[in-house]
């Protein structure tokens, strides 16, 4: 799957796991302040397939100094930031990104991008995805109450990014070889570095390859995990039959998908219009409809799980939600996080949102400002994110 610079509206490292070429631009133009093409080699002793091009998809974020912040009462720009430096057609991976809102994925990837890109959004998507570590947690959990866990011995993580969702299967299913597919080299090393890290080296493997077109190459799994990275095909009943395919008897296809959009302020936090998340959310619903509308194949799907899991010629096993609660006042890696975000979105949100509403997101990420991110002790992160799960027939 490629990604195009719209898809920083959609959701989450998992992802799962939001582009990564406008994440760099606009990481590099309004990053928070700091706190503090090779063939992927195999984790263990085998060598790890390469059964695709670099066009990935799959998150606190060290960010350079800000480019073009407003200042308190400083009115809002005549002109947005400058487009992407990859401009690329609209397509996707999987990753996550693993972003955080709406449909922010943890996993932020774009066609062409290239490895320096996603060596400086990686520790952003990394520290999504531990941020969000709780809601991967209790869905790897909701999975061994449905399947037994020693008879889970091959998971597929779709759309992997920098490898924390991977590494944390790994750990959760101790019998099995986890493959992290995704179609970033950089990302992928990043997964065989945490994995050598954990000590899991030895059951971690990495494999390029690009979504939909490979999913023919990826071997049998008892467990397919796809965090926030289905919405990134054109044709996801296609897909979802596609990866059916490769499931063992009672297995079990995990989807990441949907939920509530995050939060990070109170409605009212006393600068601007009150309800300036909700309106942005508004504004990256806009977005990730061009998004889909640009994908190849795509195809306007009713998005009812069950029946699109019955459609795949699976058994639908439920949805449950499940939350990341991080209240004020935040730690700095995760208000680093918080602010990079912010700071990712706004470029693409400059031609949805009116004036004023830009102003307050420059003044929120000014870090000067006693109003700003940097400096509010009101700022938290609540994320809620919807698991579909679906299993094979014996």
């Amino acid at each position: 799957m490629k990604r195009s610079q719209d898809q920083q509206y959609d959701d989450s490292e998992h992802g799962d796991h939001a582009d990564a070429d406008a994440d760099a631009t606009t990481q590099r133009q309004h990053a928070s302040p700091s706190r503090s093409g090779r063939t992927p080699q195999a984790v263990g002793d085998s060598p790890d397939a390469h059964v695709g091009h670099a066009d990935h998809a799959s998150r606190a974020g060290h960010a350079d100094e800000a480019g073009h912040r407003g200042r308190p009462g400083q009115p809002p720009r005549d002109t947005p930031p400058p487009a992407p430096t990859h401009p690329h057609p609209p397509t996707r991976h999987d990753a996550s990104p693993h972003g955080q809102d709406g449909h922010d994925h943890g996993h932020d990837h774009g066609h062409g991008s290239a490895d320096s890109d996603w060596d400086r959004i990686a520790p952003f998507l990394e520290g999504e995805a531990e941020a969000l570590r709780p809601i991967y947690e209790q869905a790897a959990a909701r999975v061994a109450e449905l399947r037994p866990v020693a008879g889970i011995r091959r998971i597929l993580d779709i759309g992997s990014g920098p490898g924390v969702v991977t590494c944390l299967l790994a750990e959760m299913f101790p019998a099995a070889e986890v493959v992290a597919v995704d179609s970033a080299p950089a990302l992928l090393q990043r997964t065989r570095e945490r994995a050598e890290r954990l000590g899991l080296a030895g059951r971690v493997r990495v494999v390029q390859a690009e979504m939909p077109r490979q999913i023919g190459q990826l071997g049998q799994a008892d467990l397919i995990w796809m965090g926030n990275s289905l919405h990134h095909i054109g044709d996801q009943g296609a897909a979802m039959k596609a990866l059916s395919g490769l499931l063992r008897p009672e297995g079990a296809l995990l989807l990441v998908e949907g939920g509530l959009p995050s939060r990070h302020l109170p409605r009212d936090f006393g600068i601007g219009v009150p309800g300036l998340e909700a309106r942005m959310e508004i504004a990256k619903e806009g977005g990730f409809a061009d998004m889909r509308a640009g994908l190849p194949d795509t195809k306007a799907e009713v998005e009812d799980w069950a029946t699109l899991f019955v459609a795949a010629g699976l058994v639908p096993a439920g949805t449950r939600s499940y939350l990341a609660d991080h209240p004020a006042p935040l730690g700095p890696a995760v208000r680093d996080l918080v602010i990079a975000g912010f700071a990712r979105h706004r470029g693409p949100l400059a031609s949805r949102l009116c004036p004023q509403d830009l102003a307050t997101l420059d003044r929120l990420l000014d870090p000067t400002d006693p109003q700003g991110l940097a400096n509010r002790p009101d700022v938290f992160l609540l994320a809620a994110k919807s698991v579909h799960i679906g299993l094979a027939k014996s």
